[in-house]
């Protein structure tokens, strides 16, 4: 089944190219696709955890490489189209050989396309980016739950690639000891390098909350260590409180974003998975989205909490997307009339001629989209 649906991507591809005047790059990209940098070749697909695979991907000739802690966006062909959706890269840097991973959880169209991709296939693939990376020399924590652990896992095996594991505390949530992504190479890790101190905990058993006495009692010199947060939304927000309220000997209530203060630890970088949302107002209503330029017109109701991405999908239509949090603007669309509400910081918009990202925008009333 994987074999028959891997030459069908390819040949949705070669479609799509056929449909669209061609550039010499492209017949490049068709007869040896690892000279363009923006093909990357499966090399290996291996099971981490429980619904968790690693992809090894290969890049083409040109790729810029990446730092530990960025993403990556992968796009991957179904039904015979390119659909997108960025990824953590869960190798180091120092990586030899060639090839990166992009470990990734079966959730959604994207991520159930690659557990089910075979060694051989192709993705295309965009360039590393993002900010949530590791500067090195200071005293480090990480607060990680889930798959949130994937850019942390990053910056861990470039610390022990470079020697550079001098102070590092991991506190990590999994729901079991088995369920934990990376669990035997983290608790090697934590036996190979003293300056490396893993704590797990298993929300299966341990139901506590995470707050300031809890993180006290884990990590007793947490306020002079910067720190890196990734892992599912409660996580974050209850991470994001301890850092924010109420001030501590040494600690700068601003750096919740991730900004410098020179001079003031600690900092807190929090890498999202999903955009942090705003809380609607309780008379908060959808209305009617119309899609002006597809063919034939089309209108669908809609909610006031459901992504406008979401609705046209539901639609039928087949918008492009990528990062689906506001971060990458590939969805971004033209507003032509009506009003939509960012999802994010719960502003209204309803300037017509505006650029609108649709993956965290929804209808706050009737709405017409150029889409």
């Amino acid at each position: 089944m994987t074999k028959v649906a891997s030459i069908w991507s390819r040949l949705g591809e070669v479609a799509s190219l056929v449909a669209t005047p061609l550039l010499p790059a492209h017949y490049v990209e068709l007869l040896a696709p690892l000279a363009s940098s923006r093909k990357a070749r499966v090399e290996e697909v291996r099971d981490e955890a429980p619904g968790v695979k690693t992809i090894v991907l290969r890049p083409g000739r040109g790729w810029r490489g990446h730092r530990a802690g960025q993403h990556v966006r992968v796009s991957v062909a179904i039904d015979g189209r390119l659909v997108a959706r960025t990824y953590s890269i869960s190798s180091a840097p120092e990586r030899r050989g060639g090839c990166i991973d992009i470990t990734v959880k079966a959730q959604g169209r994207v991520s159930n396309a690659l557990h089910a991709i075979e060694v051989g296939a192709f993705v295309t693939l965009g360039a590393a980016n993002g900010e949530f990376v590791l500067p090195g020399g200071q005293r480090i924590l990480f607060v990680t739950g889930g798959s949130g652990i994937t850019p942390i896992a990053a910056m861990l095996r470039s610390l022990a690639a470079r020697k550079a594991m001098a102070d590092v505390v991991h506190v990590h949530y999994a729901r079991t000891a088995n369920d934990v992504i990376f669990g035997e190479e983290l608790r090697s890790l934590a036996v190979d390098h003293p300056g490396y101190r893993l704590v797990e905990i298993y929300t299966a058993s341990d139901r506590r909350r995470f707050d300031a006495r809890r993180l006290g009692a884990l990590v007793p010199d947490w306020q002079t260590r910067e720190a890196w947060a990734c892992g599912p939304q409660s996580l974050l927000d209850a991470v994001g409180g301890v850092y924010t309220s109420p001030p501590h000997v040494g600690h700068d209530p601003r750096s919740t974003n991730g900004e410098s203060h020179v001079g003031q630890l600690p900092r807190l970088h929090v890498e999202r998975f999903r955009a942090a949302l705003a809380v609607l107002p309780a008379n908060a209503s959808g209305g009617r989205v119309r899609f002006a330029t597809s063919a034939p017109q089309q209108s669908i109701e809609a909610d006031a909490a459901t992504p406008l991405l979401l609705v046209a999908e539901r639609a039928g239509l087949t918008p492009k997307s990528g990062c689906r949090m506001g971060i990458c603007h590939t969805c971004d669309c033209t507003l032509v009339a009506g009003c939509v509400r960012d999802l994010r910081t719960g502003a209204a918009i309803d300037e017509p001629g505006v650029r609108v990202q649709i993956c965290v925008c929804a209808a706050a009333g009737d709405v017409e989209l150029a889409l």
